[in-house]
């Protein structure tokens, strides 16, 4: 088989996808147009401080470890975990948090001292969760998602409440308490939807959470995109940087060349992980599937405005993971689904992984990642970044009790303009589309293009959805659908 497959991208699915279709005898070529490979799991380094610059959580280890196993491989050939306890610590007011252990009983002990009775509520919750887990990851995530038929099976229809039904009305039925509710609703935030739209089913994410935990890959997220990239050239993939796709020539429906940096290259098949719109604009307007104005019709997930700080000494009363809820999460979804508008009192997440890992500050110093969701095509300027970098660091200072603008000797952000830039992301989103139910498995854009026969997609904006596992499982389904159709 001397198939020449050629993949535009070099983010995790298109790595995933190119190790299943090296292993299967194709010869594969990555072409990724920036001069770093892992795509969003990019790593700025500055002043012996390190910050990853996309992904920051390592959830559903399962996910990586399948991955690995199929090459016959195991992920501690190529990284080191950690499993962090606590998981996760969310802020609800000043010096009011509240830890999440790594360990599911204490999780429950916590509950039960929020609100009593709880803890036995959370432990039914689990089970479920965990049975939609196994469910989900087993059988649903690995679907092609050609077909409404892949749902009509009898464990599927079993499951219709959980489908019709979003996660905010299950979990407000067993749970009073609004801190709780928050943090059962937080792990929707990585499907980029909100509770109120996301189907209950995926509260599988809450057995990710309690169940699975959360780890730390040491040395940080580039770890796992280094290992598969490390995997991929083993098996004998070629991997280009700087080099941009210009075109994409089809003739009588049926990719021939592909243009890279001026060259005209010959190729069998292509299969793109860079963002969706952009590849289809690579291609003559008669062979592009989707219109702009179907990609303005769907729910993408949230942009993001991220601050990458060094602080010149140890932050005190924070986690590794920390979660900052003291504001209203619905109006803030409002702010970003609705009104498009900059949040008047945005919800932040913050990372700290110098509390974990020391390799990422220098000694008796921090590195901080806050990341604040935004609508998507907002108006980007230094002004807005600079207004709203002062009104999360008071935030910050407040709820956490101490001064520290006065201690950061490193400071960088990336927007919205960043996200197009870099990634060609469209609307400068940052997390693909949203998993709302109208934007599940069959109802997301094709993995294989209708108007091109030898055409493919992979990643976050098709099955199964936003996140790293979902883009690794993304790779082999397309991956498979190639070697079932070659």
């Amino acid at each position: 088989m001397n198939k020449h497959i050629s993949i535009i991208g070099a983010g995790f699915s298109s790595l995933a996808s190119a190790c299943y279709l090296a292993k299967a005898g194709y010869n594969v070529e990555i072409f990724e147009k920036n001069h770093h490979l892992g795509g969003r799991a990019k790593v700025l380094k500055q002043d012996d401080f390190k910050f990853d610059m996309g992904p920051t959580w390592y959830w559903m280890p399962d996910i990586f470890e399948d991955f690995f196993s199929d090459f016959d491989k195991e992920t501690s050939q190529y990284y080191k975990l950690h499993k962090l306890d606590p998981a996760y610590e969310v802020f609800f007011d000043k010096m009011d948090s509240v830890k999440i252990s790594g360990d599911t009983k204490k999780i429950e002990q916590e509950f039960d001292r929020i609100e009593k009775g709880s803890g036995k509520k959370l432990n039914n919750y689990l089970k479920a969760a965990k049975e939609n887990y196994e469910f989900a990851v087993g059988k649903m995530v690995h679907k092609p998602g050609r077909s409404p038929l892949e749902l009509f099976e009898w464990e599927a229809i079993k499951k219709i409440k959980y489908v019709v039904w979003p996660i905010r009305k299950l979990i407000a039925r067993q749970f009073s308490n609004s801190r709780l509710k928050k943090i059962l609703e937080f792990p929707v935030l990585f499907l980029g939807s909100t509770p109120s739209e996301t189907p209950a089913l995926y509260n599988f994410m809450n057995w990710a959470d309690f169940g699975l935990g959360t780890w730390h890959p040491e040395k940080g997220m580039s770890m796992v995109s280094n290992a598969m990239v490390e995997l991929a050239k083993e098996l004998g993939v070629t991997i280009h940087t700087n080099s941009s796709v210009e075109k994409i020539h089809c003739h009588e429906k049926m990719v021939t060349h592909i243009t890279v940096n001026g060259e005209k290259i010959a190729t069998d098949i292509v299969v793109s992980g860079a963002d969706y719109y952009h590849t289809e604009n690579l291609l003559d307007v008669s062979f592009r599937q989707y219109s702009k104005d179907y990609w303005k019709s769907k729910q993408f997930a949230p942009s993001a405005l991220l601050f990458y700080l060094g602080f010149n000494k140890k932050i005190k009363n924070v986690s590794h993971h920390t979660l900052f809820f003291d504001t209203e999460f619905d109006e803030h979804a409002i702010e970003i689904y609705k009104t498009k508008q900059w949040p008047k009192n945005p919800l932040f997440y913050a990372s700290f992984p110098s509390i974990t890992d020391q390799s990422f500050a220098p000694k008796g110093c921090e590195s901080c990642t806050i990341l604040i969701p935004l609508a998507n095509d907002i108006d980007d300027s230094p002004e807005m970044r600079s207004k709203y970098r002062e009104i999360i660091l008071d935030r910050l200072e407040s709820l956490t009790d101490q001064s520290l603008k006065n201690n950061i000797v490193v400071s960088e952000s990336f927007c919205v303009n960043d996200f197009k830039s870099e990634y060609n992301s469209f609307g400068g989103n940052a997390y693909g589309l949203a998993n709302t139910l109208l934007q599940t498995a069959f109802l997301r854009p094709k993995l294989e293009s209708k108007k091109v026969n030898n055409l493919y997609f992979t990643g976050q904006l098709t099955v199964p959805g936003p996140g790293v596992p979902p883009a690794i499982i993304s790779g082999k389904i397309v991956a498979n659908l190639i070697s079932e159709n070659v």
